[in-house]
């Protein structure tokens, strides 16, 4: 169905029934509990429209190439926004979607549970997935997260890319490719790190496949939520979701070292718990994949140490020199063909690289990058002039993304 033509009148007139049916002396919490309510009592054939014409929405991010949707709340003004190459801008429709019907058609997406959680949370993270439909049999799946905007419910779903792009799009060097096998490295620790919407997930998964095609192993995967699910080729390959399969990271963490794994991915190291969870598993003999939201590798071991006590730093900096194997940072970079296109810094945990994190010197690992391309490693900043050097992007973005804009413009400086 063509959004250009949809018609917003039925949900409109559904959402718009229902509200009206609630007391205006209702706020808040009673709000969106009564909402929830009358929702379970409403008859399946209205809910498969609410239900049908955001499918509709979200359908429409593949013909405009879009990564992200928002709906409702304060901000979005009554307006269907997209993220399409990185900027955002509102969907022409008819007419706006009135705050509170937003409310009803969010809140219809959700099970009894689900909403028990979002409204204790204010927040939900979770999956969801359009059925294949005749014509091409795909099955379409988003990362989704519900919060409140002002009491009101807002929604941001981000399309997950099903299809897996093979390892040699990730253009590492065959010593990084032996770091991130189970075939050459049998444990230690390799982090994917990013800003959020950098494509770290999609370079994860890219990893995750490639030990699936190659190695006769157990992959546990641990996420909030489950995006894209791996077919088990050689590898028999495990989904848990936090909060539906398992009650945390640490727990599933644990717990899977009961479970014969070989390889363990945690989705997100986000707080203490989870990551000295993370450097016991490995440091037991397991190699581990794990994101973290930071822009380099530097920044990367710093943001671990900084996470942990004080009293425990020094023994999780041990640790961590001894299973840290790689770190891959990214950037989804704006191009000159009005797309983006992968940077990243890549480094490889060398001996000297142990040292330097162990005596608390990991200032000096970035000179360690900028000279260690016999290996694979490149700094961020060698690989934006790459990228400006063979015409994908501009020097000002180039520059723009620079962690160090120092050593960018040395780099520039050097081709005058």
């Amino acid at each position: 169905m063509n959004t250009s033509t949809i018609s917003l009148k039925p949900i409109r007139e559904i959402c718009g029934r229902l509200i009206s049916e609630i007391p205006e002396t209702q706020k808040g919490l009673e709000y969106h509990i009564e909402i929830g309510r009358r929702l379970e009592e409403m008859n399946q054939a209205d809910r498969k429209i609410l239900r049908e014409t955001l499918n509709t929405f979200l359908l429409h991010m593949e013909k405009i190439e879009a990564s992200d949707i928002d709906v409702g709340g304060h901000g979005c003004v009554g307006k269907i926004w997209y993220r399409v190459f990185g900027k955002k801008s509102p969907l022409n429709t008819e007419v706006d979607l009135p705050i509170k019907e937003t409310d009803v058609l969010l809140h219809n997406l959700l099970t009894i549970s689900q909403r028990e959680q979002f409204l204790a949370q204010k927040n939900l993270d979770f999956s969801y997935q359009i059925a294949s439909d005749e014509e091409d049999g795909k099955v379409r799946r988003y990362r989704a997260n519900l919060y409140l905007d002002l009491e009101s419910v807002a929604l941001n779903m981000r399309k997950i890319d099903t299809e897996i792009r093979p390892f040699k799009s990730l253009g590492v060097h065959p010593e990084i490719a032996k770091a991130l096998s189970l075939k050459f490295y049998k444990y230690g620790l390799s982090l994917i790190t990013g800003i959020t919407g950098s494509g770290k997930s999609s370079t994860l998964d890219t990893i995750i496949d490639a030990n699936n095609r190659t190695v006769d192993s157990h992959i546990v995967i641990i996420a909030s939520p489950i995006e894209l699910v791996h077919e088990s080729i050689r590898s028999v390959v495990r989904h848990r979701e936090v909060g539906r399969d398992v009650i945390s990271f640490k727990h599933g963490a644990i717990q899977a070292l009961r479970q014969d794994p070989d390889i363990i991915v945690i989705g997100e190291l986000r707080d203490p718990e989870t990551i000295t969870t993370t450097l016991e598993i490995t440091d037991s003999g397991h190699k581990t994949f794990g994101t973290l939201h930071t822009s380099s590798a530097m920044e990367s071991i710093e943001r671990i140490l900084g996470e942990v006590n004080a009293d425990e730093q020094d023994r999780v900096r041990m640790r961590l020199a001894d299973v840290l194997t790689c770190v891959i940072s990214q950037k989804l970079v704006s191009s000159l063909d009005g797309k983006r296109v992968l940077a990243k810094e890549v480094l490889l945990v060398t001996p000297s690289v142990r040292a330097a994190i162990r005596n608390n010197n990991v200032n000096e690992i970035y000179q360690m990058l900028s000279e260690g391309s016999e290996l694979g490693m490149v700094t961020m900043e060698q690989d934006l002039k790459r990228l400006y050097d063979s015409g994908k992007i501009s020097k000002e973005e180039a520059y723009n993304n620079a962690n160090n804009k120092k050593r960018m413009q040395q780099l520039f400086d050097e081709l005058d």
